[in-house]
């Protein structure tokens, strides 16, 4: 399948792949008590944020209804509200460009900004940027890219990864920022304390100069409206806003997911929106604009990267309905434990173990086929995220989904039956006929034999080694029936 010209398998997927599979990197993260405490307190406190204001509204689930329908529109007629948006974005003065990959959209704007001879540029936080690894591309061509989100910030400056969608360095405490910022950011005072208001403010003075002499910005967008042209971003900060208006060049790039059809369309996922991610009635700063506005020069990088791929899929498109809210990692007891860098991806916890595997693909060995084809596992299959998400993703179906999908790629790699494959036919074997299946019940009793969970052997132990094992019952279901004096199994 092939969509506006672009092709289906991405050639360069930038950060959405690690370099260990879910189990390897979460037996580490699980390891780090400290890691865990940071991640339990901050996701606890949006938890509540977001059960209050949710409360409020007694439409909750009618917004959430059409927030799904309106995104499922999208998907089904995308070609027509793409080319309806660079439309009106061109007809407004605005550049339109279309990527395939990571590759070509890094290639796109790092020519943009090396056009413009400048050798730095300041950034809204962004996760399509972050997902194609543009400010590795920008230094690279000997670019520096400035981080104005005060999380992105944290995150730049210790050069770390982010670990959230919303919240990039929830896995740090504010003792260990204000180390960061002590021992990374020019000029602190030594006498900065932990206190969150004193942080933020030594982060605002490092960083008004960047805002206010910077001459190129890069940003993403929540949302495009495609009736208007119009692009959105919505943020707490207030860095965004300078980030868009005060640089005379702005680079925008969006996933090709992010088009809504109209402006009362938009109202919709602006109540939906800040209340899922933040806990907030609505977003302190919510910044639009069409084209190229207050004699700004205006480029849209159009971002494929698999999601065309992804779009073939009826049953796994709706996670193309994601508005990046991040409200399924807050609910995740997977995500609270292991935290995001476990995940490889940019795009963590839930979402991330549907999103990710369908962007990059998860077929063969290759590095990120084969090391996301763990991703779908990384869930108990709770349901959480499909009750916490605003647009009604049904994560738990897609991970059973593409769970299958990663066995069906395996299978036509090793064309041997694997340990589980093996074990699954012997089962249906033994169930299949009645006498078996008694046989193999009242063998089972020899279990009773082994004491201890460690007894087990392989490749039992493995399983037993972190659940309690139910010891046996002294007599089968089957047997105490037949003993009562009942005729029928």
């Amino acid at each position: 399948m092939t969509f506006l010209g672009l092709p289906t398998a991405p050639a360069g997927v930038g950060h959405l792949t690690g370099t260990q599979t879910f189990p390897a990197a979460a037996r580490t993260a699980v390891a780090d008590t400290q890691l865990r405490r940071n991640l339990g307190n901050a996701t606890s406190t949006i938890r509540a944020k977001r059960a209050s204001v949710v409360a409020e509204l007694p439409d909750w689930g009618e917004l959430r209804a059409a927030g799904a329908a309106i995104k499922d529109d999208v998907l089904a007629h995308l070609d027509r509200y793409l080319l309806q948006l660079e439309e009106r974005v061109t007809a407004a003065g605005g550049q339109v460009h279309w990527a395939r990959d990571a590759v070509e959209a890094n290639r796109i704007v790092t020519e943009l900004v090396v056009a413009t001879g400048v050798d730095e540029v300041v950034k809204v936080k962004s996760m399509a940027t972050q997902e194609i690894g543009l400010n590795e591309a920008l230094a690279a061509a000997g670019i520096a890219a400035i981080e104005t989100d005060l999380a992105e910030l944290i995150v730049q400056l210790s050069d770390d990864r982010p670990s959230h969608i919303l919240v990039p360095a929830i896995h740090r405490n504010r003792a260990e920022i204000r180390e960061i910022f002590l021992r990374d950011m020019p000029g602190v005072d030594r006498d900065l304390t932990d206190d969150p208001a004193a942080l933020a403010a030594a982060a605002r003075t490092h960083l008004r100069h960047k805002l206010l002499t910077a001459s190129v910005a890069v940003s993403g967008a929540n949302f495009a409206v495609a009736e208007t042209g119009t692009l959105a971003v919505v943020e707490s900060e207030g860095n965004g806003r300078m980030c868009l208006t005060v640089p005379r060049t702005l680079i925008t790039v969006m996933g090709l997911e992010k088009v809504v059809p109209t402006w009362r369309d938009l109202e919709v996922f602006l109540q939906l929106l800040p209340r899922s991610s933040t806990g907030e009635r609505m977003n302190p700063y919510t910044s639009m604009w069409t084209g190229a506005t207050e004699g700004q020069t205006f480029h849209l990088v159009l971002l494929d990267n698999g999601r065309t791929a992804t779009l073939a899929d009826p049953r796994g498109r709706a996670a193309l309905r994601c508005i990046r809210c991040s409200a399924c990692l807050n609910v995740c007891p997977v995500y609270e434990r292991a935290g995001g860098h476990a995940y490889g991806s940019v795009y963590p916890g839930p979402i991330g173990a549907v999103l990710s595997p369908q962007l990059t693909g998860l077929g063969g060995d290759g590095a990120s086929g084969g090391i996301n084809a763990s991703l779908p596992y990384a869930s108990t299959l709770c349901g959480a995220c499909l009750d916490a998400c605003p647009v009604a993703i049904d994560i738990p179906s897609m991970l059973v989904h593409l769970r299958s999908r990663a066995v069906d790629a395996k299978r036509e790699v090793h064309r041997l039956p694997s340990a589980e494959r093996a074990a699954m036919t012997a089962a249906a074997w033994v169930m299949s006929d009645p006498a078996r299946w008694t046989r193999a019940l009242r063998a089972g009793r020899l279990g009773r034999l082994l004491r201890g969970r460690r007894a087990l052997p392989p490749p039992l132990s493995a399983w037993a080694g972190a659940r309690d094992v139910p010891q046996p019952p002294a007599e089968t279901f089957r047997d105490w029936w037949a003993r009562e004096g009942n005729t029928t199994p």
